[in-house]
């Protein structure tokens, strides 16, 4: 799991606790995500490269750092990484974003795609791909599948929660992946969701459940 990043600051920790309550409600749930997702973007964009640009303080000219948010894609899997997306764009408002539509067959639990949209010029940027739940693995995989066919310069998973499962077939199939995520869970069930989890993240964000 040397490819793996275990986000375990307090403030993150705390608020998937929050989440992760039965009782909680869609509006809390909701905020909550957008509150850990934020906090997540910060360690996952730590090694962005910078630029030196030149500036004015009050006092005087110097050469200052910024990065470069265009450079950078959030890419959703559809529908629950959505969730993710407002919070990771707090914190970079000059990403651009991209959306794969996936869903699992409840059969083979396998991933099918309805919908793949990305900004132009891939192989220029680096990707990050949001998916609340890293379970079985197929979406994931799929995913970084497809995004692979366009060649972008890097690419990154984030999720909120994993199993070990999750981990080795993603790692099987992409090793050159980072996986971020704030918490590993014991195992997957028989219908595929991670345990002790926090149910189904589409369904709790979006009310359907």
């Amino acid at each position: 799991m040397s490819n793996v990043h275990l986000i375990d600051h307090p403030l993150v920790q705390h608020k998937l606790t929050l989440m992760r309550r039965k009782d909680a409600s869609t509006n809390s749930f909701r905020r909550l995500l957008n509150e850990m997702s934020l906090l997540m973007a910060y360690e996952v964009t730590r090694d962005m490269p910078m630029q030196d640009i030149e500036i004015e303080t009050p006092l005087e000219t110097m050469q200052a750092k910024v990065i470069d948010g265009k450079k950078l894609v959030f890419v959703s899997i559809l529908r629950a990484g959505n969730g993710i997306l407002d919070g990771m764009l707090s914190v970079v408002p000059g990403a651009r974003v991209g959306h794969i539509g996936l869903y699992r067959d409840p059969k083979t639990l396998t991933a099918v795609e309805y919908y793949f949209k990305m900004p132009t010029h891939m192989p220029e940027r680096d990707v990050i791909v949001v998916d609340p739940m890293l379970a079985t693995g197929n979406s994931a995989i799929a995913a970084v599948d497809r995004l692979k066919e366009i060649g972008p310069k890097s690419i990154k998973f984030v999720c909120l929660l994993t199993c070990p499962e999750g981990i080795a077939a993603l790692q099987r199939a992409h090793p050159d992946v980072p996986i971020y995520t704030a918490a590993i869970d014991r195992e997957l069930n028989e219908h595929g969701y991670i345990l002790p989890g926090l149910g189904d993240a589409g369904d709790r964000i979006f009310g359907t459940q």
